[in-house]
């Protein structure tokens, strides 16, 4: 395949990664009206394990473990389990679309600063400013005017998944160093599966099996599509055409998630989540701009 056509492929299937992705919201927010927090989030992991089988025989790259990457399978374990746990109390009391906006928008905005605090990495006065206009554009989504509404549970919830997937974000750049991306979701994902078990075998995970199609439909969608098939394609495009074009595609998940709710939930389109959305991804364009220019 030649580069150009290359290209071309996986900037489609990108688009196709993020559209799973943001599917995934409105997805959770059908699991959420179904069944307990600690059943979903047992099946939503063991669905991941199981689908990431097909793709480990694939890639057919040999597994390699040491005492490092156990170290940092094991923390993103308990993270993802902790972001699975504050999605779905976010979604259940909030909006799938806000959610969505809030998390995607805020949470590389959290990892920078993060970053910057506990690798004492400098900041540039362009990148004050655009973490300044990231500040604004999370006044805005979480409408600061009215305080009431910024300490509503959803909300609460939301910020708490973005701190959370900010740490997610830190441990999986540094995991790279020691193991294959596929076999470091595919180990958290097994993890997960053993931990949520233990905590959800009281409530009989077998009722799942009791819900209708919807449900399965949400479930397999979430798990397979919305997590393994999406972060395979993201993980494949990295190596390919350069992690930082790849990331880039991210400001396409909060636009197919406000798309899917308000097609499928019938979610309402909030004004203020749009503009302060906006104004935060511009302020996440403006930092890496601002970064990649210091380099240069």
């Amino acid at each position: 395949m030649n580069t150009k056509k290359e290209s071309s492929t996986y900037t489609w299937l990108l688009v196709l990664a993020m559209l799973f992705w943001g599917g995934g919201w409105t997805a959770l927010k059908i699991l959420t009206e179904s069944m307990p927090m600690d059943i979903i989030v047992f099946w939503r992991f063991f669905l991941m394990s199981l689908s990431f089988l097909p793709i480990l025989y694939f890639f057919k790259e040999p597994i390699r473990l040491s005492k490092h990457s156990l170290v940092f399978i094991g923390a993103s374990s308990v993270l993802n389990i902790a972001f699975m746990v504050s999605a779905f109390f976010g979604i259940k009391y909030g909006l799938a679309g806000a959610g969505s906006v809030i998390i995607t928008s805020l949470s590389p905005l959290l990892t920078f600063v993060l970053v910057a605090l506990l690798f004492k990495k400098s900041v540039s006065k362009h990148q004050y400013f655009g973490l300044f206009i990231g500040l604004v554009g999370g006044f805005i989504i979480l409408e600061l005017d009215d305080m009431s509404l910024f300490f509503s549970t959803a909300n609460l919830y939301f910020l708490l998944c973005a701190l959370i997937w900010a740490g997610v974000t830190i441990l999986s750049q540094h995991s790279h160093a020691h193991i294959h991306p596929i076999h470091y979701s595919f180990f958290i994902s097994l993890i997960a599966t053993v931990v949520s078990f233990f905590y959800a075998y009281s409530s009989d995970v077998l009722l799942a099996f009791e819900q209708g199609v919807a449900f399965w439909v949400a479930l397999i969608y979430l798990a397979v599509f919305g997590q393994t098939i999406a972060t395979t394609i993201f993980f494949m495009a990295s190596g390919k055409i350069g992690s930082e074009r790849t990331s880039s595609f991210m400001f396409l998940v909060p636009i197919f998630a406000l798309l899917s709710a308000w097609l499928i939930l019938d979610e309402p389109i909030e004004t203020h989540i749009i503009v302060g959305g906006t104004i935060s991804m511009f302020a996440l364009y403006y930092i890496n701009h601002s970064k990649k220019s210091a380099t240069l």
